[in-house]
This record gives C-alpha cells, sequence and structure tokens, in this order.
C-alpha cells in the first residue's frame, strides 16, 4: 500500500496556531460511515451526534513541558533538548531525546541549562541518551521546560500554552504531545454527557514519537511504529468490557484511546504495557464503534487510521470538505466524530 494514497495539499492558512479560547466552539464535522455522508456542527453539540448510553473513552495522559533551551558547556553554542522517554534503567536521571544540533556534540559533553543548575551529559550519540545531574527532571521541567508543541504551529511557546494544549482531565504526566482530540471537551461537556447517559471512562497512552513520526517507507506495511507506555485500571477494563457486552457503543476520543482500545482487543490480559500497533486500511476493528478525532497530517501514522476507520473513499471527501470549507487543522484545529 502505497505512502501517496495518504498525501492531500493543504494551504497553510488552514493550520490553527492558536487554540480557541472557548474549546467547545471549536467545528466539528459529522461523518456518518453508514449514510455515506457528511454534515457540519459544533463541538459542544457532540452529543446529538454520540450512540445513545456510548462509553466514551478518553486518554488521561499529561503532556509535560519537555522542550529544554540551553547551551554547550565550553562553547557559546545553543542546543534543543527535547525528552522523548525516561529510562528504565540507571539511577532515574536517564532519558532518550532529540538533540539540536546533534552533529555539533561530542560524547560526555554536558550542556547547561539555567545557568548551570540543570545540566545533561550525552551518553549514546546514536541513541540520543542524556544523564542529568540530578534527580528531580520532573520539578525541573516545570520551572525551565517549555510546552512541545508541534513544529508546524511556527512560533515558541506561551503561558497561553500550558492551559491550552492540555486536556481538562490530563492527570498522569508523561506524553510530549497533547492527544489533541481531547482538547475540546471542558468540564461542562463531560458532565452534560453523563447526565444523558454516556459513560465515561479513561486509559492512559503517553504519546511520543511514535504517534506523530511521519513515514517515509514508499510501501506503509513497511513502516517501524515506535512503542509507547499505555495503561489502564481494572475497573476502567470491567465498565469498557461490560458496555461493548451489552451492546453499547464505545466511542474512543483520539487516536491514542483508540490505539489502547484495540491493542486490548487482541490481548485483554495485558492492562499495562507498550503498545507498537499500526492501524491503516485494511484493519478490522473490534473495540471502537466510533472516533473523535481532529484533523491530521498527510501521509501520518493518524490519518492511515482515521481512513481505516471511516474508509479511504469517505476520509478523502471528508478532508475535501474540510478543505473547502476552511476547517482549522492539527492539534489547535477542529475535530470531527466518526459514526
Amino acid at each position: 500500500m502505497k505512502v501517496s494514497k495518504f498525501d492531500f495539499d493543504l494551504p497553510q492558512e488552514l493550520i490553527a496556531r492558536y487554540p480557541l479560547e472557548k474549546r467547545d466552539q471549536a467545528r466539528l464535522m459529522v461523518i456518518d460511515r453508514q449514510k455515506q455522508a457528511v454534515s457540519h456542527d459544533i463541538f459542544a453539540n457532540m452529543e446529538k451526534y454520540l450512540p445513545p448510553g456510548s462509553c466514551v473513552v478518553l486518554n488521561d495522559s499529561k503532556v509535560i513541558p519537555a522542550r529544554l533551551l540551553g547551551r554547550r558547556e565550553k562553547t557559546p553554542g545553543k542546543v534543543e533538548v527535547f525528552l522523548l522517554k525516561k529510562l528504565a534503567h540507571g539511577d532515574g536521571r536517564f532519558y532518550e531525546t532529540l538533540i539540536r544540533p546533534l552533529n555539533r556534540l561530542k560524547l560526555n559533553e554536558k550542556i547547561q541549562f539555567n545557568g548551570g543548575s540543570l545540566t545533561a551529559e550525552l551518553t549514546d550519540i546514536h541513541k540520543r541518551i542524556v544523564r542529568f545531574n540530578r534527580k528531580d527532571v520532573a520539578a525541573q521541567l516545570k520551572k525551565h521546560g517549555h510546552m512541545p508543541l508541534p513544529p508546524y504551529i511556527k512560533r515558541p511557546d506561551e503561558p497561553l500554552d500550558h492551559k491550552y494544549y492540555q486536556t481538562v482531565y490530563a492527570r498522569k504526566p508523561g506524553s510530549v504531545a497533547s492527544p489533541t482530540a481531547g482538547l475540546h471537551f471542558t468540564p461542562a461537556l463531560l458532565n452534560a454527557l453523563r447526565k444523558k447517559g454516556h459513560g465515561i471512562e479513561t486509559v492512559t497512552l503517553h504519546v511520543n514519537l511514535a504517534t506523530f513520526r511521519m513515514v517515509e517507507t514508499e510501501d506503509i506495511t513497511r513502516h517501524q511504529m515506535h512503542t509507547e507506555e499505555y495503561s489502564l485500571t481494572q475497573k476502567s477494563f470491567n465498565a469498557i468490557r461490560q458496555a461493548k457486552t451489552r451492546g453499547s457503543k464505545i466511542a474512543a476520543v483520539g487516536t491514542t484511546s483508540c490505539r489502547v482500545l484495540e491493542t486490548l482487543a487482541k490481548d485483554p490480559s495485558r492492562l499495562s504495557g507498550e503498545t507498537d500497533i499500526f492501524i491503516y486500511p485494511g484493519h478490522t476493528f473490534r473495540a471502537v464503534d466510533a472516533l473523535i478525532t481532529n484533523f491530521h497530517l498527510p501521509r501520518s501514522t493518524l490519518l492511515m487510521l482515521v481512513y481505516a476507520f471511516g474508509g479511504t473513499k469517505l476520509m478523502k471527501e471528508a478532508y475535501t470538505q474540510a478543505i473547502k470549507e476552511k476547517y482549522r487543522f492539527y492539534s489547535y484545529g477542529d475535530a470531527m466524530i466518526i459514526i
């Protein structure tokens, strides 16, 4: 299956650079697979389109301010270190990272942050692993880290991003990018869904490079997904399973929640672990009945998952309409529900 099938041209002005002040006022595209139809509304009216008594599954991972701006210890050169994953080995100070400019750094070279109170030593150039000089890295990130806005937003992070690049239900720190489909929910909207008889359950998937890494192979089946950590409680698992058993529809909020649910459908014995599931057209969905998501980048694994769920022909039409109707795209953009 060729990656070019998942390409499209997007006018740059449709990329949302800032969030809406009122989250639930984002536009909502409603995609009905049975009717093969596309309609338009706003996110605040989501309940109108959810199947009655749905079980809505959220990803409660919290974005960490994973981007650190520093300097080389012995030269004036600036260095950007983007934390991807805390490593289990060692003393808790080792992280897998992205580094710019990596090609100018030497093995065991130290990078200084905040005047040297925090340093990171490059211990493995090939794997981009650093070791910090202190264990309270999470606390240091709160003081000195920047929110990891995706590069297409093309601006530095601002104070507002600490609020708006985070879902209102984020609880468990660990993501280096936001599970953006959930950004449109407000506490009031979640309460309204509960009052209408919908169940709300949470899973956790810590978003890292795997979710947003572009597919570079011509044959998408040769693309290798990185692993991402996931977990959920026995209580949530039981609630989701019981909803499915009684015939309620499972509505995944975001591709991340969808990937957790489809991972569990393959192996329900593991309520935590790592997943590298790659969903593209041809996948048989065993857990998810409805999908709430944003508009995704061309040639991305996210777009491939959405095409798999909605059907290639219908989703191509949906994206064509989104561009024509000037929907806002990507992380801070508008949303769709596929039913």
